[in-house]
């Protein structure tokens, strides 16, 4: 068979069956490419809207690592010929990007210096020994937290904690499925819903504030975010507590065993460290940057400078940030900002705008209806597929130029991006807990549902009733 073996044939189509998708993505790229553009799109605009494309279908597949696909979306802008080398790279390198690379180190450091062992006493000595209380105390305190320092950072934090209470309970794997389904679930679902309170809880919020300010179409500072949308994630925790209680009621309502355990075991570690205590210092100072200074330097050097600050007292060495921050995590947040900047600039995401108004519009007549039903339902549906800052990504220029007011508009698809309660791959945190084991992926859709549906009540009426009365 001209000169190949059976085995490298073998591999051929080994390979080719893998990255079936890969495949696919390329060949409908380059068919689009000699694809007239269709009227009132540009020529810049049509190729942009062929690396969306081609973005979209490697995300869901997975059929190449995300850093990959990140790098991609850069060459390709290149070469298609919509901006040039330059162009995509300062489009690249935004105060969101260096946002997501601070807080990333931030979050490094705080682990280095033992915080989130901290962070579990005061977890226990606040919910007692209920389970109920327990698992509402997870609930609120991974809530509030990721309002702060990012869901991926609390999920990562309180994960030990659960599992130390599972652990502690000395039943089998069988008896405590609910109990573990309970604790594990209320992190995540805390963290998500957590992730709207401030532009600090969620990549994706910085992204929909970078394109206000780079599409002029209005600022919001760290406080007004927080009147926006506060409110909505207080009133949403008691709901996802209920739900998942009695979605996932457990046998063991009293966890005294269990936590009289992870006390001693938590107290052992001392009075804090001199190091801690400046640790901890320097982390309340960024907060405070984060509320005072940012509408003046940005989120991102705030963040930076904590890390500065940590550095620079010797708190962490480098190699412990290079070896422990997601690069990955940056490069694609850069990537992804970068490609909805050209989608604005080229007019790719007012024509899709303007195309998906149009069919939505035969469907609902009101315009009003079709952007809550685009900003809400369809990215609450898109961002338990995608990540959830790619999805505010491709979806944050459409919808900004679908007319209303940008700010709420902007705000309420942020918020409907942190609705990630369907799939394992909805969140970070998601995926944190289900690496654990204990976790069935069809165990999402049980409580995931219900949250969902709930969470979209809950923003409609509160962008219906109080958002009015703010803006």
């Amino acid at each position: 068979m001209l000169g190949f073996s059976t085995r490298t044939v073998s591999n051929v189509l080994f390979w080719v069956t893998r990255k079936k998708w890969l495949i696919l993505a390329f060949l409908l790229s380059l068919s689009l490419f000699y694809f007239p553009s269709p009227d009132g799109l540009s020529y810049a605009g049509h190729r942009t809207l062929i690396i969306v494309l081609v973005t979209l279908i490697l995300i869901i597949s997975e059929s190449i690592p995300l850093p990959a696909v990140a790098i991609l979306i850069l060459i390709m802008q290149v070469i298609l010929g919509i901006a040039s080398a330059d162009e995509v790279a300062s489009s690249f390198m935004s105060d969101a990007v260096f946002f997501i690379m601070g807080s990333l180190m931030l979050a490094v450091a705080i682990v280095s210096q033992g915080l989130d062992k901290r962070l579990a006493l005061i977890v226990i000595n606040l919910t007692g020994n209920k389970t109920w209380r327990i698992a509402s105390g997870f609930l609120f305190i991974s809530a509030i937290l990721s309002s702060f320092i990012g869901e991926h950072t609390v999920g990562a934090m309180m994960l030990p904690v659960a599992l130390a209470l599972i652990r502690n309970t000395g039943l089998s794997a069988k008896k405590t499925t609910n109990l573990s389904t309970l604790l594990l679930f209320s992190i995540a679902y805390g963290c998500s819903i957590g992730s709207i309170g401030t532009p600090s809880g969620g990549g994706r919020n910085v992204i929909m504030i970078g394109y206000l300010t780079e599409f002029g179409m209005g600022t919001i500072s760290y406080l007004d975010w927080m009147k926006y949308t506060y409110p909505l994630l207080l009133i949403e925790i008691p709901f996802a507590s209920l739900i998942l209680w009695y979605t996932f009621t457990p046998t063991q309502k009293i966890m005294d065993s269990s936590v009289r355990k992870l006390k001693v075991k938590v107290a052992k570690n001392g009075k804090l460290t001199s190091d801690q205590i400046l640790a901890i210092i320097i982390l309340f100072t960024t907060f405070l940057g984060w509320v005072f200074l940012s509408p003046l330097i940005g989120l991102g050097i705030v963040a930076l400078s904590g890390v500065f600050l940590y550095l620079s007292f010797g708190l962490i060495d480098w190699q412990q940030i290079n070896k422990n921050t997601n690069w990955a995590v940056i490069l694609l947040f850069g990537a992804a900002i970068s490609l909805g900047i050209q989608m604005k600039e080229t007019g790719a995401a007012l024509w899709v705008a303007d195309q998906t108004l149009n069919y939505l519009q035969i469907v609902f007549k009101d315009i009003v209806i079709v952007r809550w039903f685009t900003s809400v339902v369809i990215t609450g549906l898109l961002t338990n597929l995608l990540s959830n800052a790619a999805t505010v990504a491709v979806l944050g220029p459409i919808v900004l130029d679908m007319g209303g007011n940008p700010i709420t508009i902007g705000i309420m698809t942020s918020i409907a991006s942190a609705f990630s309660y369907l799939t394992v791959v909805a969140s970070p945190t998601c995926m944190i807990i289900h690496s654990t084991g204990l976790i069935n992926s069809s165990d999402y859709l049980k409580a995931g549902w219900k949250i969902f549906v709930i969470s979209i009540i809950l923003l409609l009426l509160v962008s219906k009733f109080y958002w009015p009365m703010i803006s």
